[in-house]
């Protein structure tokens, strides 16, 4: 498609920081710490994908999210004397929660530095997990500016969300488990933030299924590791439903893991990501935000690219914002035409609007929102302009409603 890009990687190989052992370790490490998530396979998903998808669902862990894997692991790791001394992180999201709740399992203190624009629910949510929240900054720069200063004059662990090996040996589990529920799988595709989930991915692949590619995905306004593999200067920005991987600054060990493994990163746009989230919810009953729903997007956008390959990819996170996942829903079903605007200009006389509504339901259509409006808008003072948002099985159910209004004489158009 026009609209979106796909990236390869050009440059020479660099050896990995992070190896299978290492995931394998990992895995026994947290095993118990973490939930294992189950994959699945499901019918409206592969009908609108045009080929098999697994979906790993690590939406289900305690805090909604992958990043779980990589907080165990790394926390799992520290030293006696580390431990008494306590971590810190900076997160404005699924890092901190993932952070703090595996701090609290395991008797650390923990310190979670976030801007101060976070959301007051992931703030007490963080909190609830016992850590201590700082927020700090107008910015992550200057959060994350703050967390290494308080790092140093408290001798507190930075635990950096994805330029960590012990974070990515953790997040690399996730493609363990996939693999291993779901053998048959060619081709994985996975969201990338700072890259720590991709590169355990792609390490395990590279070892353990070399035949099988695997696909970074990033949203078209924030194509930072896509820009970085490629040579090119960084510039990112704008409003996105995946926040979770909206990122400028990727992890270098992540970026030196995918380069070495040739993995190619996907660009994809908004309304992409906006579609994985309903089909997810709508068809496979699955919450995803924006970022979890990415894999899924890159499948849609790029067709071509699957069709006949059995495909995995991980919901990674279900943190969304219940507000943003009902405009999500609602946006996509006026898309799909199974929710429709009608405007008319109508005779301002008795009956009128209960002849309308009467048409409306003869033909199965559901009237779900009337504005009728005699005073501002009118063409004359024996006129009323009237909007109708409508329920209807698929477009061409709202195409048989048009049909009636107009075989009735009345004027209408789509909204």
């Amino acid at each position: 498609m026009s609209a979106v890009n796909a990236i390869r990687t050009t440059e020479a190989p660099v050896a990995p920081s992070v190896t299978l052992a290492d995931i394998r370790a990992a895995a026994e490490r947290i095993r118990g710490a973490i939930i294992r998530t189950p994959t699945i396979e499901n019918p409206s998903v592969n009908r609108v994908a045009g080929t098999r998808v697994f979906l790993k669902l690590d939406n289900l862990q305690a805090t909604g999210a992958f990043k779980e894997r990589g907080a165990a692991n790394r926390l799992a790791l520290l030293t006696q004397r580390e431990r008494e001394a306590g971590v810190i992180a900076m997160s404005a999201g699924n890092h901190a929660q993932a952070v703090a709740r595996h701090a609290q399992l395991a008797g650390v203190a923990a310190t979670i530095v976030m801007p101060k624009f976070t959301p007051s629910t992931k703030v007490v949510r963080t909190e609830s997990w016992g850590a201590r929240v700082v927020l700090h900054g107008e910015t992550l720069a200057e959060a994350a500016a703050h967390a290494h200063e308080l790092a140093l004059r408290e001798g507190l662990v930075f635990v950096h969300p994805y330029d960590d090996a012990g974070v990515i040996a953790g997040q690399g589990t996730m493609a363990l488990e996939m693999l291993e529920d779901a053998p048959e799988i060619e081709a994985l595709v996975i969201p990338i933030g700072g890259g720590g989930l991709c590169a355990g991915t792609a390490t395990v692949a590279a070892t353990l299924r070399p035949g099988v590619p695997v696909f970074g995905v990033e949203v078209q306004g924030y194509p930072a590791m896509a820009q970085r593999l490629a040579g090119e200067p960084v510039s990112v920005g704008g409003p996105t439903i995946a926040e979770g991987i909206a990122v400028r600054d990727v992890g270098e060990m992540p970026l030196n893991i995918l380069r070495r493994c040739h993995s190619e990163v996907l660009l994809v746009p908004e309304r992409a990501v906006e579609q994985a989230v309903a089909l997810l919810a709508e068809g496979a009953k699955v919450v995803a935000e924006g970022a979890g729903a990415a894999g899924l997007a890159a499948v849609l956008t790029y067709p071509e690219r699957f069709k006949g390959r059995v495909v995995g990819t991980t919901v990674c996170g279900g943190n969304i914002d219940a507000r943003a996942l009902s405009n999500v829903l609602l946006r996509q079903l006026l898309r799909d035409g199974r929710i429709m605007r009608l405007h008319f200009d109508i005779p301002d006389r008795p009956g009128v609007l209960a002849d309308i509504a009467k048409r409306i339901s003869d033909v199965g259509g559901n009237v779900i929102e009337v504005k009728h409006q005699q005073l501002f808008g009118a063409p004359t003072v024996q006129s009323t302009e009237l909007h109708l948002m409508i329920e209807v099985r698929d477009a061409a159910q709202g195409d048989a409603i048009i049909a009636a209004m107009e075989a009735a004489d009345y004027v209408v158009r789509r909204g």
